[in-house]
């Protein structure tokens, strides 16, 4: 049963690969961008400014907009190729800008105490997986479950 279900012959699975990416990855982002703009932006801007990065009030409100609703179209389907590009961009960012130093592991165990283990700074891991499954939507397309589909589907007909 499995085996039928994907196999080569059996193309219909190929169909719901770019949801589940985009179902992950858009929920991941829009969990991070909501996370920055709830806590309010001058905590952010804070972090900017220690790393160095110019017009930090500004970009304070810009990134957690565009992981926000580049998180929503993710999930949507909407201009995935289109919005993976910035969203690729703040990855490549975050990731020589403060995870690099931490090491690959996304999990960085630094201590055990009777409560659990003590965690470190995150790796550059997820970034890693964020900017491949990007890249993976860009090849292949948001998908026959998304709006652009849909729009597609449209223009052709009209």
């Amino acid at each position: 049963m499995i085996n039928n279900i994907f196999s080569r012959s059996n193309k219909n699975y190929n169909n719901w690969a770019p949801l589940f990416l985009r179902l992950g990855m858009g929920f991941g982002f829009m969990a991070h961008g909501y996370a920055k703009l709830s806590r309010g932006p001058a905590g952010f801007e804070k972090l900017l400014h220690l790393i160095g990065v110019p017009f930090a009030h500004i970009i304070a409100y810009i990134l957690p907009c565009s992981e926000l609703f580049g998180g929503l179209a993710l999930l949507l389907g909407l201009f995935v190729g289109l919005v993976s590009i910035p969203l690729i961009s703040t990855m490549l960012v975050a990731m020589f800008t403060i995870q690099l130093k931490f090491g690959f592991s996304s999990v960085n165990t630094i201590g055990l105490t009777p409560q659990g283990p003590l965690f470190g700074p995150p790796g550059y891991e997820i970034n890693v997986i964020y900017i491949a499954g990007l890249i993976a939507l860009i090849i292949s397309g948001a998908g026959v479950f998304s709006l652009d589909a849909f729009l597609m589907r449209n223009k052709k007909s009209n």
